[in-house]
């Protein structure tokens, strides 16, 4: 199995709202292999962490490189690349 773990740090003054809806859409990608999927907004519990975090398994390799090339998520990641000042990621084997 496979985990992505994405974190973004928004640029101050991004638009929360559109944000709200990316985080939405997010959710309707129905990539195949997806084991499980979550997106989500910091709780705003610490000072200084970042903004969105996803975090995916795929049932291997394959279905993870599906959803990285899939035109829908890619869609999603170019409306949000303007928005974003900073992302961090991560794949790895569970």
């Amino acid at each position: 199995m496979i985990r992505n773990v994405v974190m973004m740090k928004m640029k101050p003054g991004h638009d929360t709202s559109l944000l709200d809806t990316l985080v939405a859409r997010l959710y309707t990608l129905n990539c195949p292999g997806t084991l499980s999927y979550t997106a989500a907004l910091d709780a705003g519990l610490r000072p200084g962490n970042w903004t969105l975090a996803v975090v995916a398994d795929f049932i291997d390799v394959d279905s993870y490189r599906g959803y990285d090339e899939d035109p829908k998520h890619n869609q999603i990641r170019a409306e949000l690349a303007p928005m974003i000042d900073e992302v961090a990621r991560v794949q790895f084997v569970l």
